[in-house]
């Protein structure tokens, strides 16, 4: 372990460097590096989409100096963390390229985020500039940031994007970028620095900051597609991507990041719709798309409906969230030249696997997770005995996309083991192809369409509503999310709690809508083990039975 310049114990030694620096899967270089060097080969090489604007590897770059530029002038020195909670928007990548030339640290915050988890996000990075938008989608963040600037004595700089306020309290973004600063002499940032902090989901409630280093990132979907590509008919370009996955999950800042380093254009959408998404993907020549199992279920109704095969489209890597077999075999008979396969990873340990795309390999691609990639993968039992293939048991992984450490030391401390394997918490086995098939997750966490909920969060939530005395939180089956919410509770006497009250009180809890119960079961008593812990597997395989019955005629 090592202080990073952030302030952050990260796992770091001379081995890790050695390793991965030979086997040249740490560059070395920053994602600013990279830019620099693509301006100087290619200055108009469109690298971004954003609905009808095309922008340059240039015009971006010479956006995110003049940001970094008045960003250091404020005050912001390597270590610094700057947070943006944006959608797909041009903005985001500025951002994300002007931090990397100040060694600064980037905190993406997901959009759906509310009072509740924004401070503490905010508060636990020691964020001291956060970007936001003045209004979106009916929210008013900027009204939330005023609410939550007495909790945070350390941001200095809120700033709106697109409209709003400047003046009390508030810098505007493109008043930052209108003064045109020059960043001379820019500081040399090393690579092995602390590049990002990613929040995820804990199972105690609370989230849990994921570090990256600026060499654990760049190149994790720049290596997914020297094995998926099989080239595109725009000049100059090996791959089309569409992203529609948002650029504060990992799998969209991949996106962002990935045109700096390859020969590929990433074409954003700012809100999925699969109508849309066909116009696009004809238009723009995409050959590629990296997604949540809703995004695929819903493109292929979509080319149904319309009658369209999409031949340009050549590659779909489906994850995030449980992926039907039957949802890859279809995308084979509608698409006329896609595979579709499943991939598995975390924020922690991104594109573990890459699935299989090669000729005959349909059956593995829908009914395993993936051939596993650059990764070292050990399947162990409860005592971290290795278990041969076959066997069922944790996934615990090494490889050098995979985080550093969590901010918290102590969850760093449980999570690795002796050798430097990373605890995934999800349960799986290895066939003898290589590949990782997932059967579950001893972690608590509820994968809705692609955004892991916290049980234990929304239980702690309901816990404090007067009616309720007990709560426990599943998952159930959603047709396509692929899981949703469900609430078990135990009433206190002469209460009846129903579904509005409770979505009530949890909205009031200032959390984000994807936490909210889509159903609500009220019991006399759970099913409890002998020591008296509450039997959840008992409780997803009862509202399974529910809705199943539910949907039986009669």
């Amino acid at each position: 372990m090592r202080r990073d310049a952030s302030g952050w114990q990260v796992r770091l030694d001379d081995a890790m460097r050695a390793r991965y620096g030979a086997s040249g899967d740490w560059p070395n270089k920053t994602l600013a590096d990279f830019a620099r060097e693509l301006a100087a080969r290619d200055p108009q090489r469109v690298t971004h989409v954003f609905g009808g604007e095309c922008c340059t590897v240039s015009a971006l770059l010479n956006e995110a100096e003049a940001l970094a530029a008045a960003l250091r002038a404020r005050g912001l020195a390597a270590g610094d963390v700057v947070s943006f909670q944006l959608p797909n928007w041009r903005e985001a990548v500025v951002i994300d390229l002007a931090t990397t030339m100040l060694g600064l640290v980037v905190a993406p915050i997901v959009p759906i985020y509310r009072d509740a988890e924004v401070a503490f996000m905010l508060g636990d990075a020691g964020v001291k500039a956060a970007f936001f938008p003045a209004e979106y989608r009916g929210f008013d963040y900027a009204a939330m940031m005023r609410r939550l600037a007495p909790q945070l004595p350390q941001l200095r700089l809120p700033v709106t994007v697109r409209g709003g306020e400047e003046g009390a309290g508030f810098a505007g973004y493109e008043a930052l970028v209108a003064e045109n600063l020059r960043l001379d002499d820019p500081p040399t940032v090393d690579p092995d620095a602390v590049k990002m902090i990613l929040y995820t989901s804990g199972t105690t409630g609370r989230p849990k900051g994921v570090l990256h280093s600026h060499n654990t990132g760049p190149l994790r979907l720049r290596r997914a597609f020297e094995q998926w590509s099989r080239g595109s008919n725009q000049p100059g370009l090996d791959n089309v991507l569409l992203m529609a996955s948002p650029v504060t999950h990992v799998t969209g800042q991949s996106g962002m990041e990935i045109p700096f380093c390859s020969d590929t254009r990433t074409v954003f959408m700012e809100r999925w719709n699969a109508d849309e998404a066909l116009e696009i993907i004809e238009r723009e020549q995409v050959t590629a798309s990296v997604g949540a199992t809703p995004f695929l279920h819903e493109l292929l109704g979509a080319a149904e409906r319309a009658g369209q095969r999409l031949p340009s489209l050549q590659v779909f890597a489906c994850g995030g969230a449980e992926v039907p077999p039957a949802l890859i075999t279809r995308a084979y008979s509608v698409l006329e030249n896609c595979r579709a396969f499943r991939v598995y990873g975390s924020s922690e340990v991104p594109l573990t696997t890459l699935g299989f795309f090669g000729e005959g390999e349909m059956d593995l691609a829908a009914t395993t997770d993936g051939r596993v990639a650059d990764y070292e993968v050990r399947i162990v039992d409860d005592g971290g005995r290795v278990l041969p293939p076959g066997e069922e048991g944790e996934i615990c992984v090494r490889g050098p996309a995979m985080l550093l450490a969590y901010a918290d030391p102590a969850a760093t401390a449980e999570s690795f083991d002796a050798d430097g394997f990373f605890a995934t918490g999800d349960l799986g086995r290895l066939t003898a192809q290589g590949a990782i098939v997932v059967t579950g997750r001893k972690k608590d966490l509820i994968n809705r369409g692609g955004e892991k909920v916290s049980a234990k969060e929304v239980e702690d939530i309901l816990h404090r509503m007067p009616d309720i005395r007990e709560a426990a939180v599943v998952s159930m089956p959603h047709a396509r999310l692929g899981e949703t919410l469900c609430a078990y509770v135990i009433a206190e006497p002469g209460a009846v709690p129903d579904l509005d009250g409770v979505l009530a009180f949890v909205a009031a809890a200032g959390v984000a809508r994807q936490k909210y119960p889509e159903k609500l079961v009220v019991v006399d008593d759970f099913p409890r083990t002998a020591s008296g812990k509450i039997r959840k597997d008992r409780l997803r395989a009862d509202i399974r039975a529910r809705l199943g019955a539910a949907a039986t005629p009669a």
